[in-house]
């Protein structure tokens, strides 16, 4: 980027800042500096500056809240927007979510409204506009159950509405993964439900999530997508392959690509300051000072040795940035 970009880009957004340590906006702890990075706390915000970007030629990036990316050790030349506008409306049955709202936010706020739909959310972490991105889901609840649409923005960025049968969602997949759009707000359908009911299902999945995940570390989640097997004669392949595949997965034609790890003898595994967690075998945790590359590395020996063991390629959930 240019000096005079730069001071282009300072003199319409006083709020705007030069070299941002980008480990300090991601879960994982870990990115270089965004040669320039502004907080949207607003879409007028958002649609300025993704305006200004275009015009000016300089790459940018929309990000929430950082649950699901990994920044290159070098950064990002370019622009880093942060969407924080979170403003959540309910009406009756239905809740008007924007893009930058926190989802374990959104599952209590409608939980102790009485609708239910969104309170398994509370165990995703980051915010609404990502997990629409990534069709997050956990708990047998994927966002799209309850999505009726998706406001956003076209790559040429002009507005646009999209029904749930144009987004395309399928496993941790979106029409949004793969057709550049920025995502502004969207609206659920909910259903009545009991509060206290709706309470306690949340205060179980925060329980399983302090047992099962280690939240002590910085780590971006789940690092894989599950394996999902295609018809009856992969899962004879599979069989030959992975031993004792439990029955819950066989029943789900899904493999827990955490299982898979723990089966490979991976768990514990460490690349510098990177570890696959021995908790979690889909987590990657950042046990201190970690970098990116070392990340990087570890996911490549983990996908390596889950193919040579069971011949099944693991696909990455987490976003890539910079690299």
């Amino acid at each position: 980027m240019t000096p005079e970009t730069i001071s282009a880009f300072k003199k319409q957004f006083p709020n705007i800042v030069e070299n941002e340590p980008m480990n300090k906006h991601t879960n994982l702890r870990i990115g270089g500096p965004a040669r320039l990075f502004i907080v949207a706390d607003e879409p007028s915000v958002l649609l300025d500056a993704a305006a200004m970007a275009r015009k000016l030629g300089t790459p940018w990036y929309v990000f929430g809240g950082g649950s699901n990316i990994l920044v290159s050790d070098q950064g990002y030349d370019g622009l880093m927007i942060q969407i924080a506008f979170r403003n959540i409306k309910l009406r009756q049955q239905t809740a008007t979510i924007e893009a930058g709202a926190i989802t374990s936010a959104v599952a209590r706020q409608t939980a102790e409204a009485g609708l239910s739909g969104l309170e398994w959310a509370v165990g995703v972490p980051g915010t609404i506009g990502g997990a629409i991105y990534g069709n997050s889901g956990c708990y047998g609840s994927e966002i799209k159950d309850s999505l009726v649409t998706v406001d956003c923005l076209d790559k040429e960025g002009k507005p646009v509405v999209y029904p749930l049968a144009q987004c395309k969602m399928g496993y941790r997949d979106s029409l949004f993964k793969h057709v550049p759009h920025v995502i502004l707000r969207a609206t659920f359908k909910l259903t009545p439900g009991d509060q206290e009911a709706l309470k306690k299902r949340i205060e179980d999945i925060i329980r399983m999530r302090k047992e099962k995940q280690p939240l002590e570390f910085g780590s971006a989640g789940c690092m894989f997508k599950n394996f999902v097997f295609k018809d009856e004669a992969e899962l004879e392949r599979l069989k030959q392959d992975v031993k004792e595949i439990p029955a819950d997965m066989l029943a789900k034609k899904s493999i827990s690509a955490g299982w898979l790890i723990q089966q490979a003898g991976l768990m514990g595994e460490k690349i510098g300051d990177a570890q696959i967690s021995d908790k979690h075998g889909n987590f990657i945790v950042n046990l201190g000072k970690a970098t990116a590359q070392d990340i990087l590395m570890l996911t490549s020996k983990a996908k390596m040795k889950v193919r040579d063991d069971y011949n099944i390629m693991l696909e990455d959930e987490v976003q890539l940035v910079g690299f």
